[in-house]
């Protein structure tokens, strides 16, 4: 059975990455088996305000073949007759986009990182229509990180100091990355710390010892890298690691593309990625 999804940030890359994984039918990558659920076919393709990719066919635009679907401006044009819909853009962007959603009663999956205060508001609000998926990582890998993590974390106790380092590629605007900060918030939970109090994000000149109730965030930029975060659990003669690394962006569409397939028909709420995949708590 088809269903309709409408692209948010059409022409980005994670727009593109996910009309590819929508055309090969859930796959990431040649030879993979598709995910079972519901077809996803893309009748909507929505970008900025001005953008040069407006009214082009997102087909060629994304594949080099027509697909009937001009890129609009208009989220309601965009959404309209949409199942579901996947937002990677920004902010601003996204607050509009969950608002849209929630008026004409579309599930809405949301991957834009880097969200404040009004933002998060805002996905809440649209929750109380509509099912709202909201992850800062969609990778199947990285929610079961953040799974074991939390197991670690409380497992281990205090005895283990919590150190986090995230590297991405040097365009990523926002800092600490989204799934940095969900990382740390999985740990502090687990440890019982409060993490507006205790996170410390990079250390420099002399800044003493360090406290037990800490968690470090450190955050490094450069080249090409699509995404490695690392959990240390240090104590005293031994240490745990826990590593994700991301080397193919096919990875964030193919877990939005199953959240997109999941939220189809759900109630109204808000939801995540440990939802999604039936981590539990």
């Amino acid at each position: 059975m088809s269903r309709a999804l409408a692209i948010h940030g059409a022409g980005g890359r994670m727009g593109r990455a996910i009309a590819e994984v929508v055309a090969r039918g859930g796959q990431g990558q040649e030879g993979q088996e598709p995910e079972e659920g519901a077809t996803l076919v893309v009748t909507g393709a929505i970008e900025r305000e001005g953008s040069p990719l407006v009214g082009q066919d997102f087909g060629v635009v994304t594949a080099a073949r027509e697909s009937g679907v001009a890129i609009t401006a208009s989220l309601s044009d965009g959404l309209a007759g949409a199942d579901v819909a996947i937002d990677f853009t920004g902010p601003a962007s996204t607050r509009r986009f969950v608002a849209a959603c929630a008026d004409l009663g579309v599930p809405a999956v949301v991957g834009t990182t880097g969200l404040d205060a009004e933002t998060l508001a805002a996905l809440d609000a649209a929750a109380a229509k509509v099912p709202v998926v909201f992850a800062p990582n969609m990778s199947v890998g990285v929610n079961v990180l953040f799974h074991l993590a939390a197991q670690a974390a409380a497992l281990m106790g205090p005895e283990f100091d919590a150190e986090i380092v995230e590297m991405h590629h040097r365009h990523k605007v926002d800092a600490p990355s989204g799934t940095a900060q969900r990382l740390a918030e999985v740990v502090a939970e687990a440890k019982g710390l409060d993490l507006a109090r205790d996170a410390v994000h990079g250390r420099s000149g002399q800044v003493g010892v360090r406290r037990d109730a800490e968690i470090g965030v450190m955050t490094l930029r450069g080249g090409d890298v699509v995404g490695e975060h690392t959990l240390y659990l240090a104590g005293a003669g031994e240490r745990v690691e826990l590593t994700h690394r991301a080397t193919d962006r096919a990875i964030f569409a193919r877990g939005a593309v199953r959240a997109a397939r999941w939220a189809i028909g759900r109630d109204a709420g808000r939801y995540d990625m440990g939802d999604v995949l039936g981590l539990g708590g």
